[in-house]
């Protein structure tokens, strides 16, 4: 494998060592893609593979910064590479332990507080809008695979079931908690899970708050492949190259799934100001509960961030 980064000055491709690689009919690709603040990322001009892992700064969630960065990258993508350019979309995290934990809890009991659904509306259009993208693929013949190493909590879970295939490690664990402080996840576990596995389970499990194993996912159909701890790297790796030959296969049956779910941005949207309109009328205990949530995802990420390697 050979991710390189561009030097766009001189128009050439570098290896990981900085040595110059001669790469006919490189794509075009946007400097400001590989300068992202949260967004760490990488082409693999070999397979044609843009891997991306989450950099957050603080809590491991999908923060106003993180979605700005987000935004940018699938702008940045669409306007980088044509439709013989990227054949795979990988999205990681470099945070210990945590693929994702969801939405800004923070943010969301500040701006329930302050009664401000027009600025949970905007959040929450904002991810929907992301998804929606994703689910697309941008436009692109591409496919797109989420890779876990750790806790995928809320929104995280809902941002992973909008990529083509999951590939989890072992120790992966996924949940969509929200119920715990009478709220539920917003930005598209409905619409994802009753498309996946029937609306009498999807909403079963939106409203157990059960945490779930890499394998009861892997049961319930939700994940693809689940690795053993260490290896997920290596495993979408064999994957694309295992699939390589397989690809437009693979690209036309999952378009023909997405086809048939039929899932418009609008009713992602639709039911994300359902979700303001409950979050409104969370009681003040259950404001502490979410508080007190994310006060412990802070707590754990940050000392999963200095456990030694």
């Amino acid at each position: 494998m050979n991710r390189v980064s561009t030097n766009f000055e001189q128009h050439i491709i570098l290896d990981e060592s900085g040595n110059p690689m001669l790469v006919e009919d490189a794509p075009a690709i946007r400097p400001a893609l590989f300068a992202l603040s949260e967004l760490r990322v990488e082409y693999d001009s070999d397979t044609k593979a843009l891997w991306t892992h989450m950099v957050p700064k603080g809590r491991p969630s999908f923060t106003p910064s993180m979605l700005c960065d987000f935004e940018r990258w699938q702008d940045l993508i669409q306007a980088s590479f044509g439709p013989d350019d990227l054949r795979y979309l990988v999205l990681g995290s470099h945070a210990p332990g945590v693929f994702c934990y969801g939405g800004d809890l923070a943010l969301f009991r500040e701006l329930i507080i302050a009664g401000n659904r027009s600025a949970l509306v905007d959040y929450g259009h904002r991810c929907c809008r992301i998804l929606h993208r994703n689910i697309n693929a941008l436009g692109l013949p591409t496919l797109t695979i989420g890779m876990v190493q750790g806790d995928a909590l809320g929104g995280g879970l809902e941002a992973l079931l909008s990529f083509d295939f999951i590939i989890a490690e072992e120790s992966a664990t996924f949940g969509l908690p929200e119920i715990m402080f009478g709220l539920f996840p917003g930005m598209g576990a409905h619409a994802f899970l009753s498309r996946q596995l029937g609306s009498v389970e999807a909403e079963r499990l939106v409203t157990s708050g059960k945490t779930l194993s890499a394998r009861e996912m892997l049961d319930l159909g939700l994940v693809h492949d689940v690795v053993p701890d260490g290896t997920a790297e290596d495993a979408v790796q064999t994957f694309i190259q295992k699939n390589d030959r397989r690809h437009a296969g693979l690209l036309g049956s999952r378009r023909a799934t997405k086809r048939n779910w039929n899932l418009s941005l609008s009713e992602l949207t639709d039911i994300t100001e359902i979700w303001a309109d409950t979050a409104l009328r969370l009681t003040e205990r259950d404001l502490k509960l979410m508080g007190r949530l994310a006060d412990k995802q802070r707590r754990t990420s940050s000392a999963r961030s200095v456990e030694p390697a």
